[in-house]
């Protein structure tokens, strides 16, 4: 993870909770991915992100490495690398915040499914 990216857990007697932004510059999202879908391959010159699989599973793929993913699991991706995400036969939620500069056009597409590349 990028070193001044840190996530705060704090202990409550309830349980806790973690922090992923505070006084900083972000953009929070949540995609819903269909079932055996898959983004374009991108990268961003701006902003790094923090996914967070909320429901269902499928794949997150960062600089050529293909991770399979399932609820709870998550992933750093820093500016500039290579990055996409595909589900399987549930789809999948994923929690995605974006740190930097957030623009949309911040895209460089590699390929796309879509002819979007």
């Amino acid at each position: 993870m990028e070193e001044n990216l840190s996530f705060d857990q704090v202990e409550r007697p309830w349980g806790c909770f973690r922090s992923f932004t505070k006084n900083k510059p972000s953009t929070v999202k949540i995609l819903e991915i269909k079932p055996n879908e898959i983004l374009s391959l991108q990268s961003h010159e701006h902003r790094s992100e923090f996914w967070y699989v909320i429901s269902g599973g499928g794949y997150f793929e960062v600089d050529g490495e293909k991770t399979k993913v399932e609820e709870g699991n998550e992933q750093y991706i820093a500016v500039r690398a290579k990055h996409r995400m595909s589900s399987l036969d549930k789809g999948m939620r994923v929690l995605e915040i974006s740190f930097g500069d957030f623009d949309e056009e911040d895209e460089i597409k590699y390929e796309d499914k879509y002819g979007r590349a």
